[in-house]
């Protein structure tokens, strides 16, 4: 089992639940990285004593260096800083769950230092598409993954005889706060009405990208990199209780599910601890207690960013990177106010119908046309 972990984006949602896994699996951790939260950054620094942490903001790493003078952990800041912790040869396994397409470079660098990735950070994957999964297949390294579809998918597959026999990938959905809800009546959603998951805690870009059901689109495509499926064989099904977290179907129409606790240290401990199972920190199911399951089909009309999502991902190419990057750009500027919520489905739209596909043979192609897609929504927006 994994003995010593590095934590990419160790102060998020996912981050501090990695750490109370690693409480609970006694792990070693040997790097920590976060954007700018110094405050629990250094808490978490005295407790857990890394070799290394990083802050991406430069001031902010400064201030953490001087906070932590008196300990033996090395600060560096920047994109090098988290190739580092991705890349420190006292780490088995790295657990990228920084958000966006800044974990890009560090995840590629963790593959080339031959070291396992436990993977919860999808816009990469969705955005680097081949040269991240070639970076991983030719270092003969494991991405695992973290998002709970993806571990529900991952896990449902360890019984499978022959990938031949797979017929569909059946991906479930919260629905998000606002499902059932049509155009008009979202008009005029706030940021907090769009913050207020039903189910799930989650990161404030996570939790937008669920109420537009963006991070469904995020995930057809991620499922499609990670198992090798095309979009054809990719569903969603509308699940509010959130109970079933995804199953696959066979050729003989025989459908396998995984199921648990809507909490995200199940996965985590998975994607951990693979192949093994270890007693978890979270609660037994209980299901007579739910006493319901329910399903419905998504609204792909009213939730445009799903729709642009599946176009972006029959398109291939850099669409995918396109989707992402104006999305990444135009939820931050509906979690400023500047936009309005259904701004944000046009919009990734709108880049992929506008912005020229192409196939991205580095990784600056896929940084050069995240930010054009950027650029894009910024020009319509102002």
């Amino acid at each position: 089992m994994t003995k010593n972990i590095s934590v990419l984006g160790s102060t998020g949602s996912i981050g501090t639940q990695t750490l109370d896994v690693a409480d609970k699996l006694d792990l070693r951790v040997s790097a920590l990285t976060a954007a700018k939260n110094i405050d629990l950054l250094e808490r978490q620094v005295r407790k857990y004593k890394p070799g290394l942490a990083v802050v991406y903001d430069e001031e902010k790493a400064r201030e953490l260096k001087a906070a932590i003078a008196d300990t033996d952990t090395k600060v560096l800041s920047g994109m090098d800083g988290l190739i580092e912790a991705a890349r420190l040869p006292q780490a088995d396994l790295v657990v990228n769950s920084v958000v966006g397409m800044v974990g890009l470079k560090p995840t590629i660098a963790a593959a080339e230092a031959k070291k396992d990735i436990a993977f919860a950070n999808k816009e990469t994957l969705v955005a680097g598409g081949d040269l991240v999964t070639d970076a991983v297949k030719n270092n003969g390294v494991k991405l695992l993954p973290v998002d709970s579809e993806h571990s529900a998918i991952f896990q449902c597959l360890q019984g499978m005889p022959d990938k031949k026999v797979l017929k569909k990938i059946i991906l479930t959905a919260s629905g998000g706060p606002f499902f059932g809800r049509k155009l008009d009546e979202l008009r005029d959603v706030t940021v907090e009405q769009a913050l207020a998951h039903p189910n799930w805690s989650m990161g404030a870009k996570i939790t937008i990208d669920s109420a537009t059901m963006m991070n469904k689109g995020l995930e057809i495509i991620e499922a499609g990199r990670l198992f090798e499926v095309s979009g054809e064989d990719i569903d969603v099904v509308v699940h509010r209780e959130s109970i079933i977290h995804s199953l696959i179907e066979f050729t003989d129409n025989s459908v396998l599910a995984q199921l648990g606790l809507p909490d995200m240290r199940i996965p985590i401990q998975y994607a951990i601890t693979y192949p093994m199972r270890y007693e978890s920190p979270v609660g037994e199911l209980d299901l007579a207690k739910i006493g319901n399951l329910t399903f419905f089909e998504p609204d792909y009309e009213t939730f445009e960013c799903l729709r642009a999502c599946k176009k972006a991902f029959e398109m291939g190419g850099a669409a995918t990177a396109i989707a992402n990057g104006a999305n990444e750009e135009a939820n931050a500027l509906f979690r400023q106010g500047k936009i309005k919520f259904l701004d944000i489905g046009r919009l990734v739209m709108g880049a992929v119908d506008n912005i020229a596909n192409f196939t991205p043979a580095c990784v600056q192609d896929i940084l050069d046309v995240d930010e054009q897609a950027r650029r894009y929504v910024r020009d319509r927006v102002n």
